[in-house]
């Protein structure tokens, strides 16, 4: 079984044996991860990280990636440290930065910009989040988390929780998902509920889904708590986000007798209480360390 994409843009251009051998191959990866043994596979290699759009996570967890494979990185970490500022366009600089890396990394405002740029350079390109679209990357490392901690995704009912019409970490998820055969539940306030096209999607791919208002609703049953936050940026009338704002917040009381784990792709703001961090429930840490080995399997895997 080996890996044959060359870029890394939607959950959708992957097969289910491509997550697979994504997942296998982080597992390898996660001793040199953890700084219990040393790599120097991608010894000589540079990636580009351009990041038009705020990331702590993504952007630190990629470098640390590349760093800890004996790669090294360039880039900027906002748009305004660019010559964006000086009226470049997007095309000109991914294409001289094409020229300067074996790779490039991109997180930007506009959904579907990531494929648009791997069609302009000749380096692989992988999707570190384009506005509501996909966030693939993270998507591995959602399922990398749930298989490690809990064992085979098939079995599993997770439900998705929060934004769910903004958030491209959800979307990308639920795809994945689906090819595992895996249950799902969404809840979400009426205004926040997911698009109808991943809707009529999953139903075309024969996944039948609940969905609910209340997160009470799946307490009981569900396996994982998967906890998104209600993104300000995202919404077009301030006003619209303040009616929703704080609309759910998961504490260490609400859990109480279930037997879910709680992840979230973080930042967070209120939907998760301090007070679920030091339990057996609140998981969101390990999942942020796993996007290590895992990006560190994706480098490994586009970069030749």
């Amino acid at each position: 079984m080996g890996f044959n994409l060359k870029n890394i843009i939607s959950i959708k251009d992957f097969s289910k044996g491509d997550i697979e051998y994504i997942l296998k191959l982080a597992e390898e990866m996660e001793p040199i991860a953890r700084s219990q043994e040393k790599s120097s596979i991608l010894s000589g290699s540079i990636l580009g990280m351009l990041f038009y759009e705020a990331s702590t996570r993504t952007r630190l967890s990629f470098e640390t990636a590349m760093k800890r494979l004996g790669g090294s990185t360039v880039g900027f970490a906002e748009a305004g440290t660019s010559s964006a500022v000086k009226g470049e366009n997007l095309t000109d600089t991914v294409r001289i930065v094409g020229e300067y890396t074996d790779a490039i990394v991109i997180r930007h405002n506009m959904e579907g910009t990531a494929r648009y740029v791997s069609e302009m350079v000749d380096v692989p390109v992988i999707n570190a989040g384009d506005g509501a679209g996909q966030h693939p990357t993270q998507t591995l490392l959602d399922l990398y988390t749930m298989k490690r901690l809990l064992g085979d995704i098939e079995e599993l009912h997770v439900a998705l929780i929060g934004d769910l019409k903004y958030g491209r970490t959800v979307h990308s998820l639920s795809y994945a998902l689906a090819m595992f055969g895996a249950r799902m539940s969404f809840v979400s306030p009426p205004e926040l509920k997911m698009p109808k096209e991943v809707l009529h999607d999953l139903s075309a791919a024969g996944v039948n889904v609940q969905e609910t208002e209340d997160i009470r609703d799946v307490l009981n049953y569900a396996d994982v708590l998967y906890v998104t936050r209600i993104q300000k940026e995202r919404f077009p009338d301030p006003q619209e986000y303040l009616k929703i704002k704080g609309a759910y917040t998961i504490d260490s009381q609400l859990l109480k007798g279930s037997e879910a784990i709680v992840m979230h792709p973080l930042p967070r703001v209120d939907e998760i209480s301090h007070d679920v961090d030091n339990t057996p429930y609140g998981k969101y840490f390990q999942q942020a360390f796993y996007g290590v080995p895992v990006r560190m399997a994706l480098l490994k895997s586009i970069i030749r």
